[in-house]
């Protein structure tokens, strides 16, 4: 033990001053932090991807994790809150939890969906499999108190156990399709569209039948019944004596067993781009350095008299003429189209914020876009609460 307090010991700081203690525990500039914070979009690399927020990383600061300063640095803004596509940015958080979020959002939150086909008779060009296989894969909708509290877990069969022995009210819903394509008597002779010559030509996931039973009346009958997110869904086309008749049992289940559970189309991330101009971009310059951007990330003005009058500004004698401005960095698909330009060298620094996180989620119908956000964060809460239980017990 005193070997190696003595060899640790030279790792240790000196003993200082109050005053130098003070300046140990100074923190950095505005611009310093905003340095570090950004990740540097060069034309032909990306720089400084990595956090430096850390306790020990840079000399004589105090990064040590709080709950006041996360509390101070984080916020949350919403751009966009539809029932199926919430867009809104998470700012002042590790990229490791705004990861997690996002592979909960895909993977562990439970939705319901097909999962066993027992299909009677099938006698259109689709395979058994195939056609399972894509009606597994439609997205249903129904009463939320139904499907988030009165439905609960299905426990798969064993092999060669009756699969019906293990199904309730509780735990299975059971759709029907029974559909036949037959000619349209009424239809022109010379009629060339199927949809018109024939009944059934197209097979749709309006033409699936949800059968309630036993409790399920009640928690999904009406508008809340069980049915398809997009009735228009195509499922097979038939001819004449084709037929599909099968039933379906629909379980709970989660993206981590298969994608058809996830409860998202998509969910996404990307950095906050940030975009500065160090030197003026006027004329045809300005109008060709906004091409370089999607449309509304860089906006053009005219140069003031005030800015032109300014000696060292980089406009003098250019009064009213365009110069090019940040509009909207958000907009900015981080291209690097302007650096490809010669014109534009030192002029332009590209960048994106490393705590700045843009989320994108859309439902895929059985949760509204922002309640499935907090729905990951109750994920994370209680993972978090296993964990720091299972620290306590690994500590005793």
């Amino acid at each position: 033990m005193v070997l190696l307090s003595a060899h640790f010991a030279r790792f240790a700081p000196p003993e200082m001053a109050p005053a130098q203690q003070a300046a140990w525990r100074s923190a950095p500039s505005a611009e310093e932090v905003e340095r570090r914070n950004t990740v540097g979009i060069n034309l032909e690399t990306v720089t400084d991807v990595t956090s430096t927020d850390y306790p020990g990383h840079h000399p004589g600061e105090d990064l040590a994790f709080t709950i006041d300063r996360f509390r101070s640095g984080f916020s949350v803004r919403f751009h966009q809150n539809d029932a199926n596509l919430a867009s809104f940015s998470l700012v002042g958080l590790d990229a490791s939890l705004a990861n997690a979020f996002r592979r909960i959002l895909i993977a562990e939150i439970p939705t319901l969906a097909i999962e066993n086909v027992y299909i009677e008779n099938n006698t259109s060009v689709i395979q058994d499999e195939v056609l399972a296989h894509r009606l597994g894969l439609i997205p249903f909708n129904g009463g939320r108190d139904g499907l988030q509290n009165f439905l609960k877990w299905h426990k798969k069969p064993e092999p060669g156990e009756d699969p019906y022995a293990g199904c309730f009210d509780w735990n299975t819903v059971r759709l029907e399709l029974n559909v036949t394509c037959t000619v349209n008597r009424d239809a022109a002779p010379d009629e060339t569209d199927p949809t018109k010559a024939y009944h059934n030509a197209h097979v749709y996931a309006r033409d699936i039948v949800f059968v309630p039973t036993g409790k399920q009346v009640e928690y999904f009958s009406g508008d809340d019944a069980i049915r398809p997110v997009n009735p228009d869904i195509l499922i097979a086309k038939m001819r004449p004596r084709q037929t599909i008749n099968l039933s379906m049992h629909m379980h709970k289940g989660i993206g981590a067993d298969h994608a058809k559970f996830s409860p998202v189309a998509t969910a996404s991330y990307r950095l906050m781009p940030t975009i500065k101009i160090l030197k003026p971009i006027l004329g045809a310059d300005a109008d060709k350095f906004a091409r370089c951007f999607p449309e509304g990330v860089i906006g053009l003005e005219p140069v003031t008299k005030k800015e032109a009058a300014q000696r060292g500004s980089g406009y003098e004698g250019h009064a009213g003429e365009n110069k090019a401005v940040v509009r909207d960095a958000m907009k900015d698909t981080v291209s690097r189209e302007c650096l490809r330009h010669a014109e534009f060298e030192g002029k332009v620094k590209l960048g994106r914020r490393r705590d700045h996180f843009i989320f994108s989620i859309e439902s895929s119908g059985q949760w509204d876009s922002d309640e499935l956000f907090l729905e990951s964060v109750k994920h994370l809460k209680l993972k978090c609460k296993k964990l720091e239980q299972q620290v306590i017990n690994m500590a005793r």
